[in-house]
C-alpha cells in the first residue's frame, strides 16, 4: 500500500489497532490535548489516586471520520518513577516512554478504517485506568452498510482494583506467582449494582422504543475475555476491530481484551413496563485464579409522554436478567467466532493473500523459569511463572527496537534469529513435556517488504491449555482457519477460508487448538505482537517483527519525529 511512511510511523505510536491507509490526504484536522495526571477516583467505597488523561476515567473520547488527520498533544504530568508510555508503540519497542514533564505529539491520518478502536497506555499495567475510545465515522456522505442508527453509544468494559495495579504486577513478578485478581469489572468505568457499595455507580442506557442503537463495544479489561448480553434483547454484529462483517444476530457477544465490536440494538416497539440488565462476566479457560464476578448496567426505556413514570416508579418495574454462557463454554466461543465473516463486497473487499511467501508456526502458552537464588518462588513446583512464543520469553531491551533498527545499531539490542517453527516439536496439546522451562531473549523475525505471511499460532498444554487473544501491531490480518488439537499442515489448509475470512487485529487462539492468519508485510518498521492478557505479556508472551524498507521512496521508514521521547 503506497503511503508516506511518516504517517505510518506516527500512527503506530498512538493507535493500538489499525489498517494502513491506501492514500493519506486528510479532509479535516482534529486536535486533542491529553494531560496525563493523577486523579482521585472512588469505586466500591474505596478511593485511590489513578493515572488518567485529563482527569477522566475512562479517558477522553476521540472522534474522527475516515480520512481525517488527528493531532494529539500528550503532556505527562505524573511525578513518579513510572514514566507513562502512552502510545500504540509499546514502550521499548517502537518508542521510549514519555517521561515526567515531557510532551509528545501524535500526528496521523486515518484511512481504510471505520468503526471503533481505542487508545491505551502501553507500559506495565498502566492501561488499567489510562484508556479511551476512538470513534471512526465513515467519510462524509458515505453511508453505513446498514440502516443509520438512531444513536451511538460506547460501551467500554474494564477492571477495577482497589490496590495499585503497579503494586499488583510488581508483586507477581517478584514472587513468580500469579497476580491478585481485580475487585470488579466495569462498564464505562462503573462496577454496577451487583457489587457492594455500587448501586449509584451503575451505567444506565436510556433508550426510546422502536429505535436502533449502535453500541460500540471495547474490551479494555486487563486479563479476561468477556461474555456480554442484554436481557430479552438480540444484538446484531456489524463490525469488529473497525472492519465491517456480514451481519448476524446473537443473544451474547464474546469479546477478548484488545478487541472491539459494533453491534446494533433494536429496542422493543412499545414501552415494555420493565427494565433490563446488561451484564458481562468472564470466559475462563486457564487454571489460574480469576475475578469470578459479574458487572451489570441497566437498559432503561423512556416512558411514554402520556403516562409519565417517575424515577421511583421506574425503579419498581421488573428487572430482567440475561442468561450468560457458562464460564468455560468453549463451544459457544467457537460457534461465535465461526460466524464472523468479512463483508467481502465490491466496496469493502477481502484482499486475502492467496499466495504465501513465508510460513510460520508459533507455539503460544505458559511455562516456567528458575527461581532466583536465595528466593522462594510461588510458581509451579517452586519456579516462576513465565510465558513464551516458540519457547522464547521475550525480554524488553533498554533501547527502543525501532530506533535501534532505523539507526542500524541493533548489536546488543536484539538478534534476528527468532525461530520460524518450534525448535523442539512435541505433542502440543497432548501430554505436556516434563521440562516446562522457557528460554529468554530479544529475538525478532525479519521480513522483506511486501512479504506475504501465513502464521499458525498453536496453543500448548504446558501448564494447561488456555485461550490467548493475540494482537498484532501495524497490520490487520485475515483469520483463514482455526481448529482444536495440533495443526496438521497436510490436511488443515484444505479447509482454509480464502474467500471471506474475518479481518481484524486481535484474535483468540482457541484453548487447546490453533488459529491461522495471513497478512501482507507492507508496512516498514518494527511491530510488536503479544497476548492481550496483560499478565501473559508481562510474563513474556510477546515478540516482534522487523519489516524492511521497500525499493520505492514511499516504501521506506521515515526518520523519527524530533520530539520522539528519549530513553
Amino acid at each position: 500500500m503506497g503511503v508516506p511512511t511518516f504517517l505510518r510511523v506516527s500512527l503506530f505510536f498512538f493507535i493500538t489497532m489499525f489498517v494502513l491507509p491506501n492514500h493519506a490526504f486528510a479532509s479535516v484536522t482534529r486536535h486533542y490535548n491529553f494531560d496525563i495526571k493523577l486523579q482521585n477516583v472512588t469505586r466500591l467505597c474505596h478511593t485511590k489516586s489513578i493515572i488518567t488523561a485529563n482527569g477522566q476515567f475512562p479517558g477522553p473520547r476521540i472522534v474522527a471520520r475516515e480520512g481525517d488527520r488527528l493531532v494529539i498533544k500528550v503532556v505527562n504530568h505524573v511525578k513518579n518513577n513510572l514514566q507513562t508510555g502512552w502510545a500504540d508503540g509499546p514502550a521499548y519497542v517502537t518508542q521510549c516512554p514519555i517521561q515526567t514533564g515531557q510532551t509528545y505529539v501524535y500526528n496521523f491520518t486515518i484511512v481504510g478504517q471505520r468503526g471503533t478502536l481505542w487508545w491505551h497506555a502501553h507500559i506495565s499495567w498502566l492501561r488499567s485506568t489510562l484508556y479511551g475510545p476512538i470513534i471512526i465515522l465513515p467519510k462524509r456522505g458515505v453511508p453505513y452498510p446498514f440502516a443509520k442508527p438512531y444513536k451511538e453509544v460506547p460501551i467500554i468494559f474494564g477492571e477495577w482494583w482497589n490496590a495499585d495495579t503497579e503494586a499488583v504486577v510488581s508483586q507477581a513478578l517478584q514472587t513468580g506467582g500469579g497476580p491478585n485478581v481485580s475487585d470488579a469489572y466495569t462498564i464505562n468505568g462503573l462496577p454496577g449494582l451487583l457489587y457492594n457499595c455500587s448501586a449509584k455507580d451503575t451505567f444506565k442506557l436510556r433508550v426510546k422504543p422502536g429505535k436502533t442503537y449502535l453500541l460500540r463495544l471495547i474490551n479494555a479489561a486487563l486479563d479476561e475475555e468477556l461474555f456480554f448480553s442484554i436481557a430479552n434483547h438480540t444484538l446484531k454484529v456489524v463490525d469488529v476491530d473497525a472492519l465491517y462483517v456480514k451481519p448476524f444476530e446473537t443473544d451474547t457477544i464474546l469479546i477478548a481484551p484488545g478487541q472491539t465490536s459494533n453491534v446494533l440494538l433494536k429496542t422493543k416497539p412499545n414501552f415494555p413496563n420493565a427494565t433490563f440488565f446488561m451484564t458481562a462476566r468472564p470466559y475462563v479457560t486457564g487454571q489460574g485464579t480469576f475475578d469470578n464476578s459479574t458487572v451489570a448496567a441497566i437498559l432503561e426505556y423512556e416512558s411514554p409522554s402520556k403516562t409519565p413514570h417517575s424515577t421511583l416508579s421506574i425503579n419498581k418495574l421488573p428487572l430482567f436478567k440475561p442468561v450468560l454462557p457458562l464460564l468455560n463454554d468453549t463451544s459457544f466461543a467457537t460457534k461465535f467466532s465461526n460466524k464472523l465473516r468479512s463483508l467481502a463486497n465490491a466496496q469493502f473487499p477481502a484482499n486475502v493473500p492467496k499466495n504465501v511467501d513465508k510460513r510460520f508456526l508459533f507455539t503460544v502458552g505458559l511455562g516456567t523459569s528458575p527461581c532466583h537464588s536465595n528466593q522462594t518462588c510461588q510458581g509451579p513446583n517452586g519456579t516462576r511463572f513465565s510465558a513464551s512464543v516458540n519457547n522464547i520469553s521475550f525480554a524488553l531491551p533498554n533501547t527502543a527496537l525501532l530506533q535501534a533498527h532505523f539507526s542500524g545499531q541493533s548489536n546488543g539490542v536484539y538478534t534476528s534469529n527468532f525461530p520460524t517453527t518450534p525448535l523442539i516439536p512435541f505433542n502440543y496439546t497432548g501430554t505436556p513435556p516434563n521440562n516446562s522451562m522457557v528460554s529468554k531473549g530479544t529475538k525478532l523475525v525479519v521480513l522483506p517488504f511486501n512479504t506475504s505471511v501465513e502464521l499458525i499460532m498453536q496453543d500448548t498444554s504446558i501448564l494447561g491449555v488456555e485461550s490467548h487473544p493475540l494482537h498484532l501491531h501495524g497490520f490487520n490480518f485475515f483469520v483463514v482457519g482455526q481448529g482444536f488439537g495440533n495443526f496438521d499442515p497436510n490436511t488443515d489448509p484444505a479447509n482454509f477460508n480464502l474467500v471471506d475470512p474475518v479481518e481484524r487485529n486481535t484474535v483468540g487462539v482457541p484453548s487447546g487448538g490453533w488459529v491461522a492468519i495471513r497478512f501482507l508485510a507492507d508496512n516498514p518498521g518494527v511491530w510488536f505482537m503479544h497476548c492481550h492478557l496483560e499478565i501473559h505479556t508481562s510474563w513474556g508472551l510477546r515478540m516482534a517483527w522487523v519489516v524492511l524498507d521497500g525499493k520505492l521512496p514511499n516504501q521506506k521508514l521515515f526518520p523519527p519525529p524530533s520530539d520522539l521521547p528519549k530513553c
